[in-house]
Order: C-alpha cells, then structure tokens, then sequence
C-alpha cells in the first residue's frame, strides 16, 4: 500500500483507465440511469459493456495483459448482461463464470450463459485462488455484510489476481436506488414508503431486508485491514477511485464527509497476496 493515500486515486497509477474516465463518459452514463426501470436492456447492456471496459484497463495497468485466458468470477451477474459483455470483449465462456443467488433475477432477461452458478457471495461456491479476477458491480449495498462477501472474493482469488470491488454509496445522491435522489437522506424506511404511496407498489430495493447503509470510509477501512493483514486474506490495497466520475474529480475519495456525498459509487481495487 502506498505510504501516500492519496496515491491510490492517482489517476496517473492507471494510464489507460484515466483515458477512458472522461466527462463524456461521465455524462452518458448518468443519461443512461433514467432508463433504468422503462429499458433495461439500455441501461444494464451499457453499463455492463462499461464494467468490462473498466475491469479490462484496471487487469491491463496492473499486468500488460489481456483478459483472454483469464478467468473471471463475477459476483452478483443478475440477469446476463455483464455475460454478454465479456463474451463480446473475447473472454471465452468457460472463463466467465457468475454468481447470483436469486433465480428469478438471473432470468429476468432471458439471457442464457454456459456458467451461471446460483449461491450466495458471501459462501461462494467455489474453491480457494481459482480465478484471477474476482468482481462485484453494485451488489455490496444489497447485502446485510458486504464486508464477508469482499472476504469471500478475495479467498477465491488467486494470489497475485485482482477482487474489484463496485458499490453505490449510501449518502450518495443515488443510494435510495430508485426511491429518490433526495428522500434516502431523511430515512431509508421513509423512501421506501413514499416510493409505494406515490407508485402503488413496494420499490424493488427494500430498506432494511435489499438496501443498506455502506459508506466510503467503511469501504476503505475495509481495504486497508486487508492490507494490514487484518482480516480473513491478505492483500495489497492498489486503488479507490468513484467509478463514474472523470478522473480529476477521483480526488473527493480523499476528503471524508465530502466522499461521502459526492462519491456516488466506491471502486476498490485489491491484489491478493
């Protein structure tokens, strides 16, 4: 880890990655999130095809490499669509592999994959140091420990192999997920029941039983007791950047309270010893 901390959303460690992190970029993404509910398929195919780009520069600043002949576990894969995207970039299919618990989200989409394994990310099914990449896509927030599902990544990573960690911070402005961009700040439980009165349904992400409150600072605190060789597997803590900002804005990581607020959505980047 490096004795800086500011040195981890040093854009300047990830060359390729900062050419693709662009104010274009940034604001494409964000125009995509309306879409979310009335076009799935529009929003998720482009976020998974950006998760891919993003996972690709990270594997490619760290080791020169491709993905091609890696294999990668992604935790939490939904419906497909990150499967797909993968499959585009050349990632052959018995090197993907997702983990997702839920049935009725894995074919929600109708997308088939060759290797989709139903478990949960905190027991993985899966032995000790078998992938090489170990990622998560805004799931941490969806579980009641996120932090035994990160442990539960790095175990299945092999020593030397990535665990890419993505979530959506709580006091972020989209941390209600689809109750609001405001009324998550007042009470998860008052988003939630505002969201059923105003749309006659519950929303999908429930406070309390699918959304929870995880900040930045735990997520870092995370990170660096891995590096310290505090919890269950030892690693080196490479990254934290937001993963939808351009990169001259990565630098709110460093400011607690302001992180918090304006991150949005944690990107930790750890190398397993």
């Amino acid at each position: 880890m490096p004795s800086d901390p500011s040195a981890l959303s040093s854009p300047s460690r990830f060359p390729t990655l900062r050419r693709r992190a662009t104010l274009r970029r940034s604001l494409g993404l964000l125009g995509d999130f309306r879409f979310e509910q009335s076009d799935p398929d529009r929003f998720y195919g482009r976020l998974a095809e950006d998760t891919v780009g993003l996972v690709t520069d990270l594997w490619n600043d760290g080791s020169g490499a491709s993905l091609r002949g890696r294999r990668i576990l992604d935790v939490g894969g939904g419906p497909g669509y990150f499967g797909q995207a993968f499959a585009a970039a050349g990632v052959g299919p018995g090197d993907y592999v997702t983990c997702e618990p839920d049935v009725g989200e894995m074919a929600a989409a109708g997308i088939r994959l060759q290797s989709s394994v139903r478990g949960s990310g905190m027991d993985l099914p899966f032995a000790d140091g078998v992938f090489d990449i170990t990622y998560s896509s805004n799931v941490a927030e969806h579980v009641p420990d996120p932090w035994r599902m990160a442990d539960e990544m790095l175990r299945v990573t092999r020593p030397g192999g990535l665990m890419i960690y993505s979530y959506t911070c709580w006091l972020g402005p989209f941390g209600g997920h689809e109750t609001g961009l405001w009324q998550h700040y007042v009470g998860g439980e008052f988003a939630a029941r505002r969201y059923e009165r105003a749309n006659g349904h519950p929303p999908k992400n429930r406070w309390g039983e699918s959304l929870f409150n995880v900040s930045c600072a735990d997520g870092l605190r995370y990170a660096e007791d891995a590096a310290a060789g505090q919890r269950a597997q030892d690693a080196e803590f490479l990254a934290a950047f937001p993963r939808y900002h351009p990169w001259w804005a990565w630098w709110m990581v460093n400011v607690p309270g302001v992180r918090e607020l304006a991150v949005s959505n944690l990107v930790l980047v750890l190398q397993r010893r």
